[in-house]
């Protein structure tokens, strides 16, 4: 029963991150605030939100029974990394998905109002992430894995930020907008980086913890989100220059 479930919740993770994957480049390269940016970006939600939920129900399930739910581990690796690895720091990067689609969503719900932002599911996924982030961190010094250490502090890090923008005491026009692409960004890193990585897993299992698995999806939705709050920083720029000659 355990098997079958978790076999299931797999497909379902599989299609949602398929889906995700391909409908994050639809707003991206798209005219922003158009009906089909719009439409891509409630599709891209949906797919993520149940992705990061079907993470997080495979990894209690691996934590309870790791050799029979990664049968191609047996001989390998030992239980304790298994679930170190596939447990705990799945754990982690589901609750850090649905966080990261969750609070950039309200973002473009909730442009212009902060306090919308403070709904209780908003705010409860802020220390639910950073206990994950620093449970991960544990669980990666017991086993010896300081790839679990250093992603724990990219869920501090989008703890931070989050609450920052929530309860800083200005803001600008633009804000709402680069923490809706952070976000939104972010969730899409973890979904290419769970492709390369974990996906790799059942033909070269040592493939889901080489660095580089890791660092060719962050680097590239970084380097997304400062490309575009740069141009949202050009933008606001032109606009100030232009309302003096406007007046004039």
């Amino acid at each position: 029963m355990t098997r079958t479930l978790f076999e299931a919740l797999i497909i379902i993770h599989i299609i949602g991150g398929a889906l995700g994957a391909v409908t994050l480049w639809v707003p991206l390269i798209g005219r922003k605030g158009e009906d089909l940016h719009r439409r891509a970006g409630r599709i891209f939600t949906k797919a993520l939100l149940v992705t990061g939920a079907c993470a997080v129900l495979m990894s209690l399930l691996t934590l309870t029974a790791p050799f029979e739910l990664h049968p191609q581990l047996v001989g390998r690796f030992d239980a304790s990394f298994i679930r170190g690895i596939f447990g705990w720091m799945m754990l982690f990067l589901g609750i850090l998905t649905l966080n990261l689609v969750w609070y950039g969503w309200m973002c473009a719900k909730f442009p212009k109002d902060r306090h919308a932002l403070r709904e209780w599911r908003n705010l409860s996924l802020q220390p639910l992430l950073v206990i994950a982030a620093v449970n991960c961190a544990v669980q990666g010094w017991l086993i010896g894995q300081g790839l679990m250490i250093a992603i724990s502090f990219v869920g501090l890090a989008t703890v931070a930020t989050n609450l920052w923008y929530m309860f800083k005491p200005r803001v600008s026009a633009v804000d709402w907008q680069k923490e809706h692409l952070k976000a939104l960004v972010g969730a899409g890193i973890s979904v290419y980086t769970a492709f390369m990585a974990f996906g790799s897993v059942r033909i070269f299992p040592e493939l889901a913890l080489d660095p580089m698995m890791w660092a060719i999806p962050l680097t590239i939705g970084v380097s997304i989100i400062l490309y575009h709050w740069v141009r949202l920083d050009s933008r606001v720029r032109r606009a100030h220059r232009a309302v003096p000659a406007r007046k004039s």
